[in-house]
C-alpha cells in the first residue's frame, strides 16, 4: 500500500495550523520569492523558519512554491535562495521554470525538487526528463484523465511520486498559463498577481451601439463566461488513487481558514475511510455536504473523466451552505465555551461544529455574555471574546458554523 499524502495550502500561519489540525500530512506555502499568489499570501524567511518548526513538530512536511517562470534578473539568485530554504527546514519546493531547476539541484542537491503544475507536464516522456534532472515529483497538469494518469504511472520511474488537484478554483486557461489579467489589469498571473479577470461579468457591446450592453445569456446580472467551475474529487478519489497519485492537492493559499478547515477535514475523512475499508455512500454524502458548507463555485470533476465536451455555464455566483461565525478559544468541560467571534450568532441559532475530532454535531445558542460577563443577546462585534453554553464536545481550535437559509 502506498503512503497517501492530503497536502493542504497555507496562506499564514493561521491557515497553516488550521490545515495541520484538520488533518493535512503535508502544507505548501509561499515564500518571499517566485511565488505565485501576490503578497499578502506570502511568508516572510523568518515566517518560514517558524513554519517549519510547527510543522515539523507535527511529523508533517513543509513546501515551498518557487513556481514562477524566472527573467534573467532572478535567475542569479536562485540557488542562494534554495539553499536558505534548505536551512531553515524545507522538505520540498514546488519549481516549473527548466532554469530554475537546475540551479536548485546544483546549489541545493538535498532539497527536493516537485515540478509545478504551471510546467504543463501531461506525459510519461516529459515526466521522465524531470526524474533525470533530480526531481522527486511531479504536480500533473490538470488536463488530465484518469486514463491519461494511469499510462503516465506506468513509464516513469517508480521513485517519481506522483501529485495532482482534487479541490478548490481551477484556471480557465491551460494549466494557469493566462494573459487575460495582464492585459486587461496590469497584472500579470504568471508573476502572481492575477486579478481573476475570469470571475468578471462581462456584456457583449456591438460596435454601432456603443454604450449599450447585453447580457451574454438572458440573465440580468450578466454572465461570467470565462469562469471555469470549481474542481470536486471526493467522490472518485479511490480512482485517483488507483491511477498512481500519492498525493492529493488542496487549491487554495488565499482562501480563509474556515475554507482550509473544510476541505482538509473532509478530505482526510475520506482519505481514512479508503484505506479503513469504511467508506460508503452515506459517509461519502455526509463529507460532501461538510464541502457544501464552504463558498465554492458549482462543482465539477474537471478533466479526470476526459475532455470537456460542453461547457457548464456557473451562475455568477460563489455558493455556501453555512456562514463561518466563529473560532472555539477555551472549553472547560463544564457545559460553557469561550470563542471568537468572525460573524453574528444570536440566542436560538442553531450552530454547527466543524471539528477534526467529530462530524454531525450542532447545539443552540444560548446565555451569550460578552468576555466580561455581560449577558447579551447575540455575539456581534467580530474578532472579540465571548462565552455561551455548548453541550456537546469541543476543543480549542473547532470552528462554529450556521447554516444559511
Amino acid at each position: 500500500m502506498p503512503s497517501f499524502e492530503l497536502l493542504a495550502p497555507a496562506g499564514d500561519p493561521e491557515r497553516l495550523t488550521t490545515a495541520l489540525r484538520f488533518g493535512a500530512d503535508a502544507v505548501y506555502v509561499g515564500g518571499p520569492r517566485l511565488q505565485l499568489r501576490a503578497g499578502a499570501v506570502g511568508f516572510s524567511m523568518d515566517g518560514l523558519a517558524d513554519a517549519a518548526q510547527t510543522v515539523h513538530a507535527a511529523g508533517k512536511k513543509l513546501y515551498v512554491t518557487v513556481n514562477a517562470f524566472a527573467t534573467n534578473a532572478e535567475i542569479d539568485g536562485i540557488g542562494d535562495y534554495a539553499q536558505a530554504l534548505k536551512a531553515l527546514g524545507a522538505d520540498a519546493v514546488i519549481v516549473s521554470d527548466l532554469g530554475a531547476i537546475s540551479a536548485i539541484r546544483r546549489a541545493a542537491p538535498d532539497l527536493n525538487v516537485h515540478v509545478s503544475t504551471q510546467a504543463n507536464c501531461l506525459n510519461y516522456a516529459a515526466a521522465s526528463v524531470y526524474a533525470d534532472l533530480g526531481a522527486t515529483r511531479v504536480v500533473l497538469g490538470r488536463e488530465m484523465s484518469l486514463e491519461e494518469i494511469a499510462a503516465l504511472r506506468a513509464k516513469v520511474p517508480a521513485s517519481l511520486e506522483l501529485e495532482a488537484f482534487v479541490h478548490g478554483a481551477m484556471c480557465m486557461s491551460y494549466s494557469g498559463r493566462c494573459m487575460i489579467s495582464a492585459y486587461l489589469s496590469g497584472r500579470s498571473a504568471n508573476r502572481g498577481a492575477c486579478a481573476q479577470s475570469c470571475r468578471w461579468t462581462y456584456h457583449l457591446m456591438e460596435e454601432k451601439r456603443p454604450g449599450q450592453f447585453f447580457p451574454v445569456e438572458e440573465d440580468d446580472r450578466g454572465m461570467t463566461i470565462l469562469s471555469s467551475l470549481d474542481l470536486n474529487c471526493l467522490s472518485f478519489l479511490d480512482q485517483i488513487m488507483d491511477a498512481g497519485v500519492v498525493s492529493f492537492k488542496i487549491e487554495g493559499r488565499m482562501k480563509s481558514p474556515y475554507y482550509v478547515a473544510t476541505a482538509t477535514n473532509a478530505y482526510r475523512k475520506r482519505i481514512d475511510a479508503i484505506l479503513s475499508g469504511s467508506a460508503s455512500p452515506e459517509h461519502t454524502a455526509m463529507l460532501q455536504r461538510e464541502l457544501n458548507a464552504a463558498s465554492h463555485r458549482p462543482y465539477s470533476s474537471g478533466f479526470y473523466f476526459g475532455e470537456l465536451k460542453h461547457h457548464a455555464p456557473d451562475e455568477g455566483a460563489y455558493l455556501q451552505d453555512c456562514t463561518f461565525v466563529g473560532v472555539v478559544r477555551e472549553a472547560s468541560g463544564s457545559g460553557r465555551i469561550r470563542f471568537e467571534a468572525r460573524n453574528k450568532i444570536t440566542e436560538g441559532d442553531r450552530v454547527e461544529i466543524l471539528s477534526p475530532d467529530s462530524l454531525g454535531l450542532s447545539f443552540i445558542a444560548e446565555n451569550i455574555c460578552s468576555d466580561s460577563g455581560v449577558r447579551e443577546s447575540a455575539a456581534a462585534r467580530p474578532s472579540e471574546i465571548y462565552e455561551m453554553d455548548c453541550d456537546q464536545p469541543v476543543s480549542p481550535g473547532d470552528l462554529l458554523r450556521i447554516r444559511n437559509g
